[in-house]
């Protein structure tokens, strides 16, 4: 799974300001380190959400520093980051995917939605119509 480091700044009115220098759009702030290590892994969802409304490729994390957090994304959500990054770079559109997979666009379009569902299953064989592997393990 993705997971990308956070910055947690102490705010003038007390607890934390969040951000992320991966992913600039994602801005949150808590009252206390639990609280906003709940609200980084929602505003960096939130902010995602933009990168595939427009279509953009999800930066990867980069490495943290001393002193970051790390916020995971759920199996689902970095595997649609996947599949939606190996689209741009090999600049296939939705419905190219979908003649592929011999799908409707509409099934590739909601492949690419964070807001819905898919089964991490038809995620992996999108990925295998791409010429890419999804691999799983337990470390």
């Amino acid at each position: 799974m993705l997971s990308y480091p956070a910055n947690f700044e102490p705010a003038e009115e007390g607890g934390f300001v969040v951000t992320f220098p991966d992913i600039p759009e994602a801005i949150t702030q808590g009252e206390d380190e639990q609280d906003a290590l709940l609200h980084a892994a929602d505003a960096l969802e939130t902010a995602l959400d933009f990168y595939f409304e427009a279509g953009r490729t999800v930066p990867t994390p980069s490495r943290p520093k001393r002193g970051q957090y790390l916020v995971e994304l759920p199996a689902s959500v970095s595997a649609k980051v996947l599949l939606l990054n190996e689209m741009n770079v090999q600049k296939i559109r939705p419905a190219e995917l979908a003649r592929r997979l011999q799908v409707t666009p509409q099934e590739v379009t909601r492949l690419i939605d964070l807001r819905h569902t898919s089964r991490i299953d038809g995620i992996a064989v999108a990925l295998k119509a791409l010429g890419k592997t999804m691999e799983i393990r337990a470390v």
